[in-house]
C-alpha cells in the first residue's frame, strides 16, 4: 500500500511538473515567429521629403497604425534593406526610410515622421486618419544607427533600436526603451564597442543581443534573425503585442532570445529591462 502512494504521488508531481513546464512554453515565443511574414501585403511609395515609404496596403482611414524612423548605414539607401522593411510593414508599421546615405545626424529620419505626422491630418493623403503620432519608433544600421540614437532624442520618438551603431548620438539622451543589436563577428563596429553604449543607457530599459556568427553585413543568417527581433521589439512596444514581449522579457528562463542560444550569442538586459512584463 505505501508503494503504491509513493508511485501515485510521484505520478502526481511529475504532472505537475510537466503541465509547468508546458505552461512556461505557452506563455513565450519561439523566435522565428516574427521572421515570417506578418499579415499584411505591402506598398512601397517614394514622396515627402525625398523618402521611401512601406506600409500595409489595407491602410485605411480609422485604423491607426505606429510609425517606424529608419536609417541606412553609410552609402546604402533603402533599397538595400527592401527585404527587412517591407517585414517590417508587413506586421502592421508604416516605415519612413529617409533617401540618404548619410543619416547620422538623424534629422533626416525625423522629417519622415514630422511628415506622416502632418499626413495624417490632410484628407487627400494616404495616410489620412492612419497614422498613431503617439506611436513612433526609430531604428537603422551602422551610421543610421547613430542617426536612430540621436533621432531617439527627440521628444517624438518612445523606442528605438540602434543596429551595429556608429559614434553617432549620445545613449543618455534616448527618452525610451532601447534595443542594442551587435554582430558576433562584426570588425566595423565590434560587440565591445555596441555593449558599452548599451550599459551606458541605464536611464532607459535596454536589451543587448549578439547575432551569433553575424558580421557587419548579417551574413550567416543573420539578417533573417534580425528582421524577426525588430518585427517583435516594434510591435511590443508601438502595437501593444504582449505576445512579441516573451522574446525580451520576463524570467531568463521564459525569455525568448535568452533562450535561443543558435541565433544570439549573447543577450543582456539593464535593470530596467528585466523590470518590464
Amino acid at each position: 500500500m505505501r508503494k503504491r502512494s509513493l508511485s501515485v504521488l510521484v505520478t502526481a508531481f511529475a504532472l505537475i511538473a510537466s503541465a509547468a513546464a508546458a505552461s512556461a512554453a505557452a506563455s513565450s515565443v519561439d523566435t522565428d515567429f516574427y521572421s515570417v511574414p506578418g499579415p499584411h501585403t505591402t506598398v512601397k511609395l517614394r514622396g515627402g521629403p525625398d523618402h521611401t515609404f512601406y506600409y500595409p496596403a489595407d491602410l485605411a482611414a480609422g485604423t491607426r497604425y505606429p510609425i517606424l524612423l529608419w536609417g541606412n548605414g553609410t552609402g546604402a539607401t533603402p533599397d538595400s534593406y527592401d527585404t527587412l522593411l517591407r517585414h517590417l510593414a508587413s506586421w502592421g508599421i508604416v516605415v519612413a526610410a529617409a533617401n540618404t546615405t548619410q543619416s547620422g545626424s538623424g534629422s533626416e529620419m525625423l522629417a519622415g515622421g514630422q511628415f506622416l505626422i502632418e499626413e495624417n491630418t490632410r484628407p487627400a493623403s494616404p495616410f489620412h486618419d492612419a497614422i498613431d503620432p503617439a506611436k513612433v519608433g526609430a531604428s537603422g544600421h551602422s551610421q543610421g544607427g547613430g542617426g536612430t540614437i540621436r533621432a531617439g532624442a527627440d521628444p517624438i520618438v518612445t523606442v528605438t533600436a540602434p543596429v551595429q551603431p556608429g559614434p553617432g548620438g549620445d545613449v543618455r539622451a534616448l527618452r525610451g526603451p532601447s534595443l542594442f543589436v551587435a554582430g558576433e563577428k562584426d570588425t566595423i563596429v565590434p560587440p565591445l564597442y555596441v555593449r558599452a553604449r548599451y550599459h551606458n543607457a541605464d536611464q532607459v530599459a535596454a536589451v543587448f543581443a549578439e547575432l551569433r556568427n553575424s558580421d557587419h553585413y548579417f551574413s550567416n543568417g543573420g539578417g533573417k534573425h534580425l528582421k524577426g527581433v525588430l518585427a517583435a521589439w516594434f510591435r511590443y512596444w508601438l502595437a501593444d503585442d504582449q505576445r512579441a514581449g516573451t522574446l525580451f522579457f520576463g524570467p531568463r528562463s521564459s525569455c525568448g532570445l535568452c533562450r535561443d542560444k543558435d541565433s544570439w550569442s549573447a543577450v543582456e538586459r539593464n535593470t530596467k529591462a528585466q523590470q518590464v512584463g
